[in-house]
């Protein structure tokens, strides 16, 4: 909603347009100053004389090279931790991904991921309470995560694009990866044997990955099979929400190419 309303904006434009400074615009309307500013930065932007500045080529619409293995780890953390922001129709959308202050390898992989699918634009990290926002800003996010959509994930489908998915054939290993640091873990579990009746206790590595999402869940196992990572499903309730890899040559080739959070 425009509070100061379009025919106010409209006549600080046309005087802008006309060489009137910016404080001079702010005081003739009683507009704060960096309203004016912000309206004129937009407005030379739509007519593209802002200096130095460009759109940032998209690989869906014009054709840019995409770091593949980069996007399939980013679009792994998307589904699991991500989200499309909006905070007006006029500025530019961005993709969050939140880590927790727990692993701070992670926020770095992200950031690294984040950069090299986006090269010319805006990436940062906005502290919060026992975590940080990971962000990149892009007027193409829509072309690269189709998936966005009004409500939570597990409420509505969740399908990868034929393009998407052919980069994740070409790159499962990095899907998974972006799948477990965002919804998964590796845990050491335990249990008790009766041997020469004596009990011992045995502890044994497995992976745990935790989505509500039907279709998500899928994805992950789907992407499992074809790298030949056997799992079960674990029952919580009546709702199967998690995937387990505990076989011993599994574990070994999830610690190969996922590993542990960091």
């Amino acid at each position: 909603m425009d509070v100061h309303g379009t025919e106010v904006r409209q006549k600080a434009l046309t005087l802008l347009r006309g060489g009137t400074r910016n404080a001079d615009v702010a005081r003739q309307f009683n507009i704060p100053p960096g309203t004016v500013s912000y309206w004129k930065h937009l407005d030379r932007a739509e007519r593209g004389e802002c200096p130095g500045r460009h759109d940032p080529r998209c690989p869906r619409c014009d054709g840019r090279e995409l770091d593949e293995s980069a996007y399939s780890y980013l679009l792994g953390l998307y589904l699991g931790d991500g989200h499309i922001s909006h905070y007006s129709e006029h500025r530019v959308p961005n993709l969050m991904i939140t880590c927790t202050e727990s692993w701070p390898g992670l926020m770095d992989d992200c950031e690294q991921a984040m950069r090299a699918v986006f090269p010319d634009n805006s990436v940062c990290r906005v502290r919060k309470t026992g975590c940080r926002n990971v962000k990149v800003y892009s007027k193409h996010l829509h072309c690269l995560f189709p998936q966005h959509g009004p409500g939570r994930k597990h409420d509505r489908r969740i399908a990868l694009e034929p393009w998407q998915q052919t980069i994740v054939d070409a790159h499962p290993w990095e899907f998974i990866r972006g799948l477990v640091h965002s919804d998964g873990c590796r845990i050491t579990n335990w249990t008790t044997r009766l041997v020469a009746g004596e009990r011992k206790r045995y502890e044994y590595p497995r992976y745990l990955f935790a989505n509500k999402s039907d279709d998500i869940r899928k994805l992950f196992t789907d992407t499992l099979d074809k790298v030949g990572v056997e799992w079960t499903t674990l029952a919580r309730g009546s709702d199967p929400f998690n995937i387990s890899v505990a076989r011993k040559a599994s574990v070994a080739l999830m610690d190969t190419h996922v590993g542990p959070k960091y």
